[in-house]
């Protein structure tokens, strides 16, 4: 790890200790360690294991075996540094609606020990930064869901944590309201901090993300940089088709197509094809279906993404 600002995680979590059984595995021997600086991402569906990742990281879980640190300090073990260490902006927001904003970034600074004078300046810049500043006075039972989240992660940041952790930070955030958090996000991390952020939005981790996991079934499927990983997809491009009549030697056929890296049979009455080119196939992948009696109905070309890689792991879209 070397430096403060990285972890590492190496557990195998079925949830919290006072869970009754039976238990349901979340993690599964997942293992990753995040640099220093990095802005990590934890990609994938929904139930794949990347809350459950981020709440053993924070203390929040207690894995059944395995061990997590933050920087030097082990998560279980050292549970009041690692908290000095980290913000946490969870995937629902848990604001005090008793509060205005400026109070509860005030009451937090205060918490982690800040003094008046720097407490207040924090909470200044951060409502400015957030553009929340003509709402500082107001209580936050009157906010919409997305400065609800604004002032999650102002909140997160009031202490200046070596390690930021993002849970489904743009879950249900306008177009705007997405940039500026991602501005503010890069902003973050240029002042040298680490960032751990889950989502199963591919856009989002292409464009923010040094690294990334894509996590299924608590399992780390696929990691790497978003570049070397849409890389790594067999041909680069997707052709999902689908026939009326399906017949036995269709596959073969397509297999032995110029391009055509890798053809996997989808539901019996499609295709997965993986190939090095898109549009110019489909003359030929409607010939072979002319020629075997099979009856083409429908063609979707994806383009090199992290989508299609998840979709070569699974068999299944990060959205089903």
């Amino acid at each position: 790890m070397g430096a403060t600002g990285g972890f590492t995680i190496r557990a195998d979590a079925k949830g919290s200790k006072k869970q009754p059984k039976p238990q349901i595995t979340a993690l599964d021997g997942i293992s990753l360690e995040v640099n220093p600086g990095e802005i990590f991402c934890l990609l994938g569906p929904n139930g794949a294991g990347k809350s459950t990742t981020v709440g053993v990281l924070t203390t929040r879980v207690r894995a059944t075996s395995g061990h997590a640190w933050i920087g030097e300090y082990e998560v279980w073990q050292n549970q009041v540094a690692v908290k000095m260490l980290i913000g946490v902006v969870p995937q629902r927001p848990n604001l005090d609606f008793s509060l205005t904003a400026r109070e509860i970034l005030v009451f937090h600074g205060a918490y982690f020990g800040l003094g008046s004078k720097e407490r207040n300046q924090r909470a200044d810049s951060l409502l400015e930064k957030f553009k929340l500043t003509d709402r500082g006075n107001q209580m936050t039972r009157g906010f919409s869901g997305g400065m609800m989240q604004r002032l999650s992660i102002a909140r997160a940041m009031m202490h200046d944590p070596q390690v930021l952790f993002l849970d489904e930070p743009s879950a249900g955030l306008d177009p705007q309201t997405r940039i500026l958090l991602w501005e503010i996000i890069r902003e973050y991390n240029q002042a040298g901090k680490t960032i751990l952020l889950t989502t199963h939005n591919m856009e989002e981790a292409d464009a923010l993300c040094h690294r990334l996991a894509i996590i299924d079934h608590g399992k780390v499927i696929a990691l790497g940089t978003p570049s070397s990983l849409k890389a790594s997809i067999p041909g680069g491009y997707l052709l999902r088709l689908r026939f009326g009549n399906q017949t036995p030697d269709l596959l073969q056929r397509l297999q032995s197509l110029t391009g055509v890296r890798e053809v996997r049979s989808n539901d019996g009455a499609g295709a997965d094809v993986y190939a090095d080119r898109g549009g110019s196939l489909i003359p030929e992948i409607a010939a072979v279906a002319v020629s075997t009696g099979a009856e083409l109905s429908d063609v979707n070309i994806l383009e090199p993404s992290l989508e299609n890689l998840f979709l070569h792991h699974t068999g299944r879209s990060l959205r089903d």
